[in-house]
Order: C-alpha cells, then structure tokens, then sequence
C-alpha cells in the first residue's frame, strides 16, 4: 500500500498512490494511515484521484481512518474517481464526509469551514 503525506499549511494531505483499495489491502491501509494521522494537524485530506476501485472492506478502511483521526480533527476526502463517487454516493458515506473534486479546492476560500 502505497501512501503519501505533505504538510500543505497545516493541513495533512495523505494521497493514496494504489488503484484499488480493496479487502486485499484494507488492512495495510489502515495501519499507514494511523501512523500518518498521529501528526497534529486539524484538517486531513485523502487525496483518492488515482483509486478506481473501493470494495465494502476500502470503504470500511476510510470510514476506519475518521475514527483514526479522532473526534478533535476534520477527515475530508478529495478527487473521487466515478466509481469510488458512486461508492459513497451509494451507502450515503458521501453526507458523512466532506468530499472536495479535487486536492486544490480543499483549500479554496471557505473550504476550511465546511
């Protein structure tokens, strides 16, 4: 499993480099992002633009990943490939998060507030 992290003005943008987050991975996922999270930046940005598929064990690792971050911090997702959009979009996951099109417009004016 193959993640990145940049410290972009005090927000942790943790980008997913990996087509597929799936049952295979899940828990390789899980583990990175907890070791990645326990930096004190409020806002963390999941950067999935390059996953295309997300099964029910990948959503669970990203729903997983807000507990990981903690009730103090925000967990926002960004650029949804269509697939992984109707994943969330499907199980109603897509009202739990905030969901930006791309990494760029997390830090669009007003952004931070949502």
């Amino acid at each position: 499993m193959n993640l990145t992290a940049e410290d972009r003005n005090d927000v942790l943008v943790i980008s997913v480099n990996e087509s597929r987050i799936d049952a295979a991975v899940a828990i390789q996922f899980k583990d990175k992002i907890r070791d990645l999270v326990a930096t004190a930046q409020p806002r963390v940005v999941l950067d999935l633009s390059q996953v295309d598929f997300l099964d029910s064990s990948g959503l669970g690792a990203v729903v997983a990943s807000l507990k990981l971050v903690g009730a103090d911090r925000r967990l926002e997702l960004a650029g949804l490939t269509p697939t992984v959009a109707k994943v969330f979009r499907l199980t109603r996951m897509d009202t739990v998060f905030a969901i930006h099109p791309c990494v760029d417009a997390a830090f669009a004016p007003g952004e931070d507030a949502a």
